[in-house]
């Protein structure tokens, strides 16, 4: 092997670097902010490295790429909000992120219009903004002035991805949701469904605010397995019909992964992923009586029994579903959720919980530290198959020619998850208590360090928004 004199930006050397493919002790050397070099030894660069990092006994992972958040731009009375929970990411182990831009973050009435006018601004407001790369998947919403003939130029502008949502008052309807899979993609792109079956659930809601019942725990029981069920497989049929990749998002039950794994199986060009709260968390939170402490597990879909997190984990392991995002939505107790408070129904208290920081500490300590999934598998699920089913090109992977997004990991250390050690912009974690193995100690974004044995670098603005290929792939 040559080696250049001239030295690598960054070594790390002695610890064990984990890919989709296995494990194996080795040194990696960073140039340019990209990988340069995975061999056994490459001690023999270590005089000329502008840095050189002892990794001995740690993990080394590709930064984990989580395709689903609901992160809020900045505002004038919150300018700090992305930045803050880019950083958050960045503690937990995520090197890049997409965001959706749906209503309720902080996208303006322009972006609930057009396609192309929400993409201009969402770049234009987080611009300078972002500890770690990151990219936008725009909602396709029912209220669009024109919501399919704006889809093909997306797509050539470097975002091929985009989500429709099956409920709620913006949701798309399945006539559109069937033209957009179609022209996405023979396009080169994919669409995102929100599975739930509208009609189920409307007259569910319907029913129950009828009889008085509104508090928060009423919510999922409006959200059946059913519901989930019979949505997702006629989503398959679309995809089918149309020939196009689909990708299912936060998908909850056994049910609706039945209907995925038998759509894959017959050459549907589908994939699917859980969350880590429907892999942690189970519907038993609703048996709360503090309604505010119910709220704070309000998520569509909800939680369900500990059969269907069970049936989750076995089929990540299996191939069944193929990857995990964190469906992360930033709400606190006072403000989002604070209507529970005061008696508001459910169908008004927002929908969601905060997760962006916790993804890799959950896969790990609930996945890999318990042996129901290797960590091989792990670094399949949170990096290399999101970044290449969602263009992510040169993410993913420990490998020469990507970038650089590295975390140094420690396998051994034991922790509770607190929200007082926690970075992100809400109030609460779900996982409050919830006791894991393995801890981030280093996150590097091509090359650069943003996290350092446990603190931040101060590095706001070295994200960047990436364009992407194609997507589905």
């Amino acid at each position: 092997m040559a080696v250049d004199g001239t030295g690598p930006d960054l070594l790390i050397r002695g610890g064990t670097v984990v890919t989709a493919a296995g494990s194996r002790r080795a040194d990696v050397s960073v140039r340019g902010g990209a990988i340069d070099l995975v061999e056994d030894d490459l001690g023999a660069m270590a005089a000329t490295a502008r840095e050189v990092l002892d990794a001995t006994g740690l993990l080394v992972l590709p930064g984990c790429v989580d395709v689903h958040t609901h992160t809020r731009v900045a505002s004038d009375d919150e300018p700090d909000r992305f930045y803050q929970d880019s950083l958050a990411a960045a503690f937990g182990g995520t090197t890049t992120f997409l965001a959706f831009n749906n209503p309720g973050t902080g996208s303006s009435p322009a972006a609930h219009r057009s396609i192309r006018a929400g993409v201009d601004e969402f770049r234009r407001v987080t611009a300078n903004d972002s500890a770690v790369d990151f990219a936008l998947s725009p909602a396709i919403l029912g209220g669009m002035d024109d919501r399919l003939s704006e889809l093909p130029a997306m797509v050539d502008a470097g975002v091929p991805t985009a989500k429709a949502f099956m409920v709620f008052d913006f949701r798309l309807p399945a006539p559109s949701i069937f033209e957009a899979l179609r022209i996405l993609g023979e396009r080169g792109g994919m669409l995102e469904v929100h599975c739930e079956d509208p009609v189920l659930i409307d007259a569910a809601v319907a029913s129950a605010l009828q009889h008085g019942d509104t508090s928060p725990r009423h919510h999922a029981a409006t959200r059946s397995v059913e519901a989930e069920a019979v949505a997702t497989h006629r989503v398959m049929a679309f995809a089918r019909a149309t020939e196009a990749p689909v990708h299912v998002v936060h998908l909850s039950c056994a049910a609706a992964m039945r209907h995925l794994a038998e759509a894959r199986a017959t050459g549907v060009r589908a994939t699917g992923e859980t969350c880590p709260h429907y892999l942690a968390l189970t519907e038993a939170r609703y048996d709360e009586p503090d309604p505010v402490e119910c709220a704070k597990s309000m998520i569509s879909p909800p939680l369900r029994p500990a059969a269907d997190r069970d049936a989750l984990w076995a089929g990540l392991a299996a191939g069944d579903l193929s990857l995990v995002a964190t469906d992360h939505v930033a709400d606190r107790v006072a403000v989002e959720k604070g209507g529970a408070a005061r008696g508001i129904p459910f169908d008004r208290i927002s929908n969601g919980a905060p997760g962006i920081e916790t993804l890799l500490s959950i896969v790990y300590g609930l996945g890999v530290a318990t042996g129901r999934i290797s960590r091989e598998r792990m670094v399949d699920l949170v990096a290399t198959t999101p970044a290449r089913r969602f263009g992510l090109a040169r993410k993913g992977a420990i490998e020469p020619g990507r970038d650089a997004d590295l975390v140094l990991f420690d396998p051994e250390a034991r922790r509770t998850i607190r929200q007082a050690d926690l970075h992100h912009t809400s109030d609460y974690t779900p996982y409050e208590g919830v006791e894991v193995t393995g801890a981030v100690r280093s996150v590097f974004v091509r090359g650069r360090a943003v996290v350092r044995d446990g603190r931040a670098t101060d590095d706001r603005g070295w994200g960047r928004f990436v364009e992407r290929g194609s997507a589905g792939g």
